[in-house]
């Protein structure tokens, strides 16, 4: 029984008892679910697996509480894609624009997310950088209303776009959309060159 989301204020939630009813909805490809509907908090759960090769750029900041298995972030600082681990029990706040890629390759992990409502006219975006050389390849910018549903809308911009529309600007190499395992892989042999 999928139960749908409460409103804000209410009842305490029972996590554990939510968590088994939603338990379907933590599944790829974006495997995520928001607790609250309608509050000024966009408090959502995030299952693995998912692997993803986009980076948010968050105009607030974001908690991150890795309560049940093993995750970690890419980051991209100053031109470099550094990894931030969150191992279960970790709790992290990640500071607003910092461009951000939660990776979750242990099925059946979950962590908390926690961001502030976007009041309208505030902008999030999604980037796609180029696992060769790190250069921007595209940015697609939203006014997010459901973290839920917006997403997968914003990643098929992308992914099912024009061919050319995703190859990088710099080096010319093709970015392999959908296709994460290809994007991961010349990344590390990028990182061990």
């Amino acid at each position: 029984m999928n139960t749908p989301a409460p409103t804000h204020y209410g009842a305490p939630l029972n996590l554990a008892q939510w968590l088994a009813d939603n338990a379907e909805k933590f599944k790829p490809p974006v495997g995520n679910q928001q607790i609250w509907a309608n509050s000024d908090l966009i408090c959502t759960v995030v299952g693995g697996p998912n692997q993803r090769t986009d980076f948010h750029d968050d105009p607030y900041e974001e908690y991150f509480h890795q309560f049940k298995g093993n995750a970690h972030l890419l980051v991209l600082d100053r031109g470099n894609i550094e990894r931030v681990e969150l191992r279960e029990g970790d709790v992290f706040l990640l500071p607003p624009h910092v461009r951000h890629s939660p990776q979750r390759p242990e099925p059946g992990s979950l962590c908390t997310v926690i961001e502030r409502a976007r009041p309208s006219g505030v902008m999030d975006a999604f980037e796609w950088y180029c696992a060769n050389c790190t250069t921007l390849v595209a940015r697609h910018e939203l006014q997010l209303a459901n973290i839920v549903t917006d997403l997968p809308k914003i990643f098929a911009t992308f992914y099912d776009g024009n061919a050319a529309s995703r190859v990088c600007p710099n080096c010319g190499a093709a970015h392999p959309g959908r296709d994460w395992a290809a994007w991961h892989a010349t990344l590390r042999a990028r990182q061990q060159a």
